[in-house]
């Protein structure tokens, strides 16, 4: 079997097997596969066929990581509006307690409101901006 062959394989293998778990890394790593294998097609030595597949999976790995790093992470699902229908409404704030919290009405029900740590309580209207609990995390409006 010829060596450009094996390194199809394991390529189909590492392909294959981030289908069934997700890991979008070994794709990265399937790159690498695929890169020696082409060099396998080009004549290079097995020495160098390994190195450009470390070469070239390591580095697609680490740019997929500092890519990934780069991005804004998605909201938590506390502060997401698909996910929580209170994220996003007002509401109205007429004082608040020593401890930082205050007691609203919402929805039909009494609630504890808390504000961000560092932003001054104020009175009057607020948005909820996430559910901590069963607290109401509320930004002046």
């Amino acid at each position: 079997m010829e060596e450009s062959t094996i390194w199809w394989l394991m390529c189909g293998v590492a392909v294959g097997t981030e289908l069934l778990t997700g890991t979008f890394y070994l794709l990265m790593l399937a790159v690498g596969l695929a890169a020696a294998a082409l060099g396998a097609h080009l004549g290079l030595p097995l020495t160098a066929q390994i190195v450009t597949a470390a070469l070239v999976g390591g580095g697609a790995v680490v740019a997929w990581h500092q890519f990934k790093k780069r991005r804004p992470g998605d909201p938590s699902a506390r502060a997401d509006r698909s996910v929580n229908l209170d994220v996003g409404e007002t509401i109205m704030i007429d004082g608040w307690n020593a401890d930082g919290t205050a007691s609203v009405k919402y929805r039909g029900t009494q609630w504890t409101a808390i504000h961000r740590p560092g932003v001054t309580p104020a009175t009057g209207m607020h948005r909820v901006a996430e559910l901590v609990g069963n607290r109401l995390l509320v930004d002046p409006v």
